[in-house]
């Protein structure tokens, strides 16, 4: 995959645990993917937490599609050789 799409409010496991699995993993195996929050939660402390969790960018829900299809070119593009 070329970037993680994750919403923060899951069952089980939410998506700052997800990512935090995530990070631990070796480059090659995608430990270092590039990763947005889709969340609810659209606070400034909701949008740290998901920055120290290791997302590159919280968009809250609704998200519209423009801005969702921004960020992840925007995250691609920075992430090529």
């Amino acid at each position: 995959p070329d970037i993680l799409l994750s919403d923060i409010g899951m069952p089980l496991m939410d998506g700052y645990m997800l990512l935090r699995e995530v990070r631990k993993l070796p480059p090659e195996q995608g430990g270092q993917i590039p990763a947005i929050a889709l969340t609810a939660y659209a606070g400034e402390i909701n949008y740290n937490q998901a920055m120290a969790a290791g997302f590159q960018k919280h968009l809250p829900k609704p998200v519209d599609p423009i801005d969702l299809a921004t960020a992840i070119v925007n995250l691609i593009g920075h992430n090529q050789p």
